[in-house]
């Protein structure tokens, strides 16, 4: 093993021969990163990786570590099901923003690596798909969080009230820009990502699927017209009923941009619909005027139906007391 490795590094010298070669075996060194406990910071040093600032060129851990800003204590790093997938996910709005550099994980043996190479050279590696994104942030910006989150405690709650268990939590969160809000999985345990590769297992175990997968935590962004709107609906008329249809219409949003699957398409498509019918100026009144015309059809038929009974009741009635008479007489 030791001779090997240091043939890799030999090879990792040309660059275009060690392209060709992890072209080749990235999925074994990568392997070797989940099993290998004696070799890994070796193997770590032949990873590469797409990142956010590295174009078309693969990256590595080193040359990330050398590019990291001065106030920066993480690697930061994403994993998605491939790379167009991860480069448009509103996970990285905030780092992007912020000039922070992402690694792209978009091999499914990279989920079961990361869980091993749990940091590089003293530098945590963290997941920005999970709760607790720790992001450098100046003493104005912390304070102008704190006065947010005051802000937002009761929309946040009523959310949550709205989703049920759908959601651990609802909260306020800064790894958006331009996106109303997202859905994050707990630090330890499956990221989106993981779950779909779970569930794709011919073999899997159901039992460990339900475990292993932590609640979800919302996170809305305070800076987001669509949110700072619903906070003003909600503080004008909080048994507004529109806002429970708009919060559901959020969080199902947000599971397909976070990289969940629906649990139910055909609810989330009727929302959709709704908002096509006013989009085309097809409003709910109409519907209720159809439906309240039916109804009244239905009861008429009822009384006609009702009258009709009585009718024959009547007639069978005086039938009996005229038979009775005849049996007197």
């Amino acid at each position: 093993m030791k001779k090997a490795l240091e043939l890799f590094g030999e090879i990792a010298e040309n660059k275009a021969d060690f392209k060709i070669f992890y072209e080749q075996f990235h999925k074994n060194l990568k392997l070797g990163i989940h099993e290998d406990t004696k070799n890994r910071t070796k193997l770590a040093d032949l990873l590469r990786y797409y990142t956010t600032k590295s174009g078309e060129e693969l990256t590595s851990l080193k040359e990330y570590v050398s590019r990291m800003k001065e106030n920066q204590k993480h690697i930061y790093y994403i994993t998605g099901e491939s790379r167009a997938n991860v480069e448009s996910s509103p996970f990285l709005e905030a780092l992007k923003k912020r000039d922070l550099e992402v690694l792209y994980l978009v091999d499914p043996v990279d989920e079961y690596a990361v869980q091993q190479l749990r940091e590089y050279e003293g530098k945590k590696l963290m997941c920005v798909t999970k709760e607790g994104l720790d992001l450098p942030l100046s003493e104005e910006e912390k304070k102008k969080q704190d006065d947010e989150k005051a802000a937002y405690e009761s929309l946040t709650k009523k959310m949550k009230e709205i989703l049920g268990d759908k959601v651990e939590k609802v909260i306020v969160s800064y790894r958006m820009v331009d996106t109303p809000c997202s859905l994050v999985t707990g630090e330890y345990g499956w990221s989106a990502n993981k779950a779909r590769i779970m569930k794709a297992q011919a073999l899997r175990d159901n039992s460990m699927t339900s475990y292993m997968q932590s609640k979800k935590t919302m996170e809305i962004n305070p800076s987001h017209a669509i949110i700072s709107n619903l906070k003003n609906k909600f503080a004008a008329d909080p048994s507004d009923k529109t806002i429970k249809d708009l919060v559901w219409l959020l969080f199902e949003t947000s599971m397909l941009t976070s990289g969940f699957s629906l649990e139910e398409p055909v609810k989330f498509a009727g929302r959709i619909h709704k908002l096509i019918k006013l989009g085309l100026s097809i409003f709910e009144d109409d519907d209720d005027e159809v439906e309240d015309k039916s109804a009244e059809k239905d009861e008429a038929i009822e009384d006609e139906d009702a009258d009709k009974d009585e009718q024959a009741e009547s007639t069978g009635l005086e039938k009996e007391d005229i038979s009775a008479m005849e049996q007197v007489d």
